[in-house]
């Protein structure tokens, strides 16, 4: 998707894929993913997520990247916090404790404005990204983090053919080849058919999946 998209889509308000609630993979795999913490955890295409307040509250730093301000001041308002906001390189960093927003394109991020970064939690960056910009979006996080840093990526596989994404089919072929070299495992799958036919979706089949994948 352009970027143009993402922004028109805040601005509009069509955020129908914000969630008004943690993402459950987060509380489901704390000890395994955050365990031995706390950790330095980047979030990419953040939007205004409550799972980034949910991680600060325990302790871990975290860097979210986000296009839009209209979703960077929706969440502080949201929570309360009153950011700095200063220039960072091609980003605007808004900072509070725990937590900085980098206000800006994902792909200008490099590994000075991530900082030590342990953890990647992809809660709904690879499946926004069209198929071209997929490969360079991981070649990028390859780029920005050190051997053994956890990347817990939440993936659909749907029939594309049926329904144009965003959010994009991703299916399990293509997360393997996209992170080869990696150790990759599935943590767990669920049915999402139903949710997705509640918004509209015409489909057949829609299946969730989070990953588990270990840079080596």
């Amino acid at each position: 998707m352009d970027p143009k998209f993402w922004l028109t889509a805040w601005e509009e308000g069509r955020t129908a894929f914000h969630s008004d609630a943690v993402h459950p993979a987060l509380p489901l795999h704390e000890a395994r993913f955050l365990g031995g913490g706390p950790h330095r955890v980047l979030v990419p295409l953040c939007g205004k997520t409550l799972d980034l307040a949910w991680l600060t509250a325990r302790g871990h730093e975290v860097v979210g990247v986000e296009l839009s301000e209209k979703a960077i001041v929706a969440l502080h308002e949201r929570e309360g916090r009153a950011p700095t906001v200063a220039p960072a390189g091609p980003f605007r960093a808004w900072q509070s404790p725990g937590l900085t927003v980098l206000e800006g394109d994902v792909f200008a991020l490099t590994p000075d404005l991530a900082g030590a970064v342990d953890r990647v939690w992809d809660r709904a960056a690879l499946v926004a990204l069209d198929p071209e910009r997929r490969a360079r979006y991981v070649a990028m996080l390859r780029a920005l983090v050190a051997p053994g840093t956890i990347v817990m990526l939440e993936a659909f596989d749907y029939d594309q053919a049926r329904r144009a994404g965003p959010p994009h089919a991703v299916p399990e072929a293509e997360v393997r080849a996209l992170w080869a070299g990696a150790r990759v495992e599935r943590l767990d799958e669920r049915d999402g058919t139903e949710e997705m036919r509640a918004r509209g979706w015409e489909i057949e089949r829609f299946l969730v999946t989070t990953w588990w994948i270990e840079l080596g």
